[in-house]
């Protein structure tokens, strides 16, 4: 059991690394793959850029490519900029522009040093106030040009930066906690739903795993129903993640989209949540039985108890994750989970 748990963890950390790709090298401080610029303009950016580097050591990059493929704009920028390594080492001074023309988005990518200048907030208010209104006027430059003018003046001019932020905390402020709570609301009905479904689909796992070990269940067949059983069990996660994710956005708990991105990259988190659940299962299936005392412990590599079968899981070819107490009669158990869908936010910086 333990080294099919091994293998399927091994597998999934294989397709994960298949799954990952390189990012562009840049090499000059402007790089239109885009083709937005004319050669003028992109002369004069690159100039006023480099000039901004030499005076204050900050590094402002912009990057304009076609298409984001299938990633988001948010992993895309991340990445590009990690990957050149943006700013200076110890300052982390660095900032990027990532547009992307074909899929109409934009990000400000900012390095730990700068977060405290140039904050979600002030960059989310360049995206929406300057360049988005130029961008839906096809001009790209401008808004791009416009939006280094203000990023350069705000990591030069400390009284320009904070009467800006000034101007967002006012104009926040009216609808800040009344929405807040609205949202928070909204959400917690998506979370009950997942926690609900996780209950659910989660003791059918726990009763698969007694039926193993008490011998009711052949290894074999409880496997794969275990592997099945994990799909409502992930949906549920989903319901219950996702809304949790927006609470700490909503609530600004300080925790940023750049750091789930950071845990999604690194490989070791998957161990742990593949282990920590099947070792969970099985201690909880093991507490099970101690408590009901009626069972011994042994193990059956194909074999399975008929009638433990018809009494624990549906004979109707769809199987309820209950805990087990299914009526003799002959009645099936209904199963709720496994037929939701999530549906995700646009991104703030489309147009």
């Amino acid at each position: 059991m333990l080294r099919t748990i091994t293998v399927f963890a091994l597998l999934l950390m294989a397709l994960h690394g298949i799954a990952q790709k390189s990012y562009p090298q840049l090499g000059y401080i402007v790089t239109d793959n885009a083709g937005i610029f004319t050669e003028e303009q992109l002369i004069g950016l690159r100039s006023k850029l480099t000039s901004f580097e030499t005076e204050t050591s900050n590094q402002l990059v912009v990057l304009t490519i076609n298409n984001l493929g299938n990633e988001t704009i948010e992993t895309y920028a991340n990445r590009t900029f990690n990957q050149n390594k943006l700013g200076q080492k110890g300052k982390d001074n660095g900032v990027l522009v990532v547009f992307a023309k074909n899929d109409r988005e934009v990000r400000i990518e900012v390095g730990y040093g700068l977060e405290p200048y140039i904050t979600d907030a002030v960059a989310s208010r360049i995206i929406r106030n300057t360049m988005i209104p130029n961008f839906k006027d096809g001009r790209y430059f401008e808004g791009i040009d416009q939006a280094a003018d203000q990023i350069i003046a705000f990591l030069t001019h400390p009284e320009a930066l904070e009467e800006f932020k000034q101007e967002i905390e006012s104009e926040e402020e009216g609808i800040d906690g009344p929405v807040r709570i609205f949202m928070s609301l909204f959400l917690m009905i998506f979370i009950s739903a997942g926690g609900f479904i996780f209950y659910k689909s989660y003791s059918g796992i726990i009763e698969m795993f007694r039926g193993m070990l008490i011998g009711k269940l052949g290894l074999l067949q409880g496997f794969f129903m275990v592997i099945f059983g994990m799909i409502p069990t992930m949906f549920s996660l989903v319901f219950i993640l996702m809304p949790l994710f927006f609470v700490t956005m909503i609530f600004d708990l300080g925790i940023k989209i750049e750091d789930y991105e950071k845990l999604l990259e690194s490989n070791s988190w998957l161990y742990w949540v593949i282990g920590g659940f099947f070792t969970i299962t099985l201690l909880l299936a093991t507490l099970k039985i101690m408590i009901k005392g009626k069972e011994d412990f042994k193990l059956s590599l194909y074999k399975n108890d008929k009638k433990y079968m018809r009494k624990t899981f549906s004979s109707s070819g769809t199987h309820s994750f209950a805990s087990g107490s299914g009526s003799s009669s002959g009645s099936s158990s209904s199963f709720s989970g496994g037929g939701g869908s999530s549906g995700g936010g646009g991104s703030s910086g489309s147009w």
